[in-house]
């Protein structure tokens, strides 16, 4: 079992460096209490903001609509009533070095009830109108078997094994052995290509290939995934991104909200008890109009009321679409092969629809079969994904009616809350005919796109064949010795600049990345027993595909 998410393409453990006792550095006094604009309250920008602020900079954040970005929680009206994660709702364990920040923040987890999984009482496959009862695997009839066995030989085709032994021991020279090759033979290759080539199914008949893309492995079916980059894949098998998933209690949004207020017990310059709250008296900046750079070298930032400022760096957490499409950003701050990288992220779609029911009816026995009522469902049906989230028995609870993601997502896009529930319920009432799901519900659906809302635009990124290239772009940003003056004091952080976008491991490791790159800029320096992700770059930087720096 791989022990921590540590990226193939740049084995830098985080975790390590987060935990170390020496700390992360330190910048010179003379530039204690300089200013750092940080553009979004989401994981990314509140790891930047906490860690700059511990080393005695003033981070000053700006946000555009709620805080905690994509680590969006609504709560039920009522009293006690269950929240409904409409952004990230299930952390791999190997996330290590999230999994600091969560554990710092006191935050409580609990098992996700994954399909198959052991926090799950029930699975339910419908195919073809055809339906599978299952607790676990071994229910599963024959052709389930035959399909996870081809996934595991073509995923021996690549050398899994090797590769999380490796990734497990924290051996980089192996890691980039292994991983380095896989880049420059497969960043042309789609899921989909990779699985239909791949020796465990290019003998199989296409019904097999269709049953993974419904079914698929870890959280559910891929095919909405088929058309993505394999890389993107092999990067959360290798990892175990996609198992061992554990959920907030109260919601995702209690991590970002108790990292606004912490208090950390040692931190440069400030006085003992200051936070990112105490820093801010009230909230968060409104969100950001304009970027540019003014004549005195310094980065003007000027928010959606015309209030303008003045930075010495810039951390900028949001997707990177809206520094073109939301935010006049001066197009001189980024070369234009920068913004190619950028401009060419590709977002998924994804939508969810959750509902508040009276109690955890699924957990009923159905009287002639003995089974439960209801279970977690995979289907080919508009649904796709049924999730059932339980706060305890004799308590409301949520329903998460569906999770789709792309093709699957946009046929929802034009509907609206009640509409959706309506054809949610029709699609699940064929699967479970005698439940009366409707009678449980209580109070208005929560729902979300996340392609239309104006301030993502996209739930997260997921490149595409041949977008490897531009993806090391965004990563490398942060390392600026080489970059023209005009080009520095500006940084990228967030999921989507990260190797694992959609995964909040990537948001704070590369919020890691751009404090590094802050402190550098403001003259500060890693400790010597705690090199930071900077200063040993040469060493374990993502392969150049074409030999040149960018």
């Amino acid at each position: 079992m791989t022990s921590n998410m540590l990226i193939p393409d740049f084995p830098f453990s985080y975790d390590k460096y987060i935990r170390h006792p020496a700390g992360l550095g330190h910048i010179p006094a003379n530039s204690h209490g300089r200013k750092v604009a940080i553009i979004g309250a989401g994981m990314a920008g509140l790891v930047a903001g906490h860690e700059l602020m511990k080393l005695g900079a003033h981070p000053v954040v700006y946000e555009s609509s709620q805080l905690g970005g994509r680590m969006r929680s609504a709560t039920f009206d009522g009293v006690d009533t269950p929240v409904a994660d409409l952004g990230a709702m299930r952390f791999p364990q190997s996330g290590r070095t999230f999994f600091h920040y969560a554990n710092a923040a006191g935050v409580q987890t609990e098992p996700f009830p994954n399909p198959l999984t052991s926090a799950t009482p029930s699975t339910v496959i419908e195919l073809a109108g055809e339906k599978f009862y299952a607790k676990t695997m071994d229910d599963l009839p024959a052709v389930f078997h035959e399909v996870s066995n081809a996934w595991r030989t073509s995923m021996d085709s690549v050398q899994i094994g090797e590769m999380r032994r490796a990734i497990k021991h924290r051996d980089t020279a192996t890691i980039k052995a292994l991983w380095d090759p896989l880049v420059a033979s497969l960043d042309d290759e789609s899921f989909y290509g990779f699985l239909a080539r791949s020796p465990g199914f290019r003998d199989l008949p296409f019904h097999h290939r269709e049953i993974f893309g419904q079914v698929g492995f870890g959280t559910g079916g891929w095919d909405t995934d088929f058309p993505n980059s394999i890389l993107e894949v092999l990067r959360v098998v290798f990892t175990d991104a996609d198992s061992e998933h554990h959920r907030i209690v109260g919601g995702a949004v209690q991590l970002p909200k108790k990292l606004w207020t912490l208090e950390p017990p040692h931190v440069a310059h400030w006085p003992r008890g200051t936070s990112l709250a105490s820093l801010h008296r009230g909230g968060p900046r409104l969100g950001v109009a304009r970027i540019h750079r003014n004549p005195q070298g310094s980065i003007t930032v000027t928010d959606r009321l015309g209030n303008e400022d003045n930075y010495d760096a810039v951390v900028v957490t949001c997707q990177t679409w809206l520094l073109s499409a939301r935010i006049d950003c001066d197009e001189a701050l980024f070369s234009h092969k920068m913004w190619a990288a950028m401009e060419r992220s590709h977002y998924m779609q994804s939508s969810k629809t959750f509902v508040m029911v009276d109690r955890p009816f699924w957990r009923d026995a159905d009287p002639d079969t003995g089974r439960d009522a209801m279970s977690m469902t995979l289907t080919d049906r508009l649904t796709r994904a049924t999730y059932l989230l339980d706060d305890g028995p004799g308590r409301p609870a949520s329903l998460c009616l569906s999770y789709t993601w792309n093709d699957d997502a946009m046929k929802w896009l034009a509907l609206d809350p009640h509409e959706r529930v309506r054809l949610m319920l029709h699609s699940l009432q064929k699967i479970y005919p005698d439940v009366d799901i409707a009678s449980h519900i209580r109070g208005e659906p929560i729902t979300v796109s996340w392609e239309s809302d104006p301030n993502f635009m996209g739930a997260f990124g997921n490149n595409l064949p041949g977008h490897y290239r531009y993806q090391r772009r965004l990563f490398n940003h942060f390392v600026q010795q080489e970059l023209p003056a005009v080009e520095q004091g500006i940084f990228l952080a967030g999921d989507d600049i990260s190797f694992t976008a959609g995964w909040a491991e990537g948001a704070v490791t590369t919020a890691l990345n751009a404090v590094w790159g802050v402190q550098r800029l403001f003259g500060g320096r890693s400790h010597g027993d705690n090199l930071g992700p900077g200063d040993v770059f040469d060493a374990l930087a993502p392969v150049d595909l074409d030999g040149n720096s960018v």
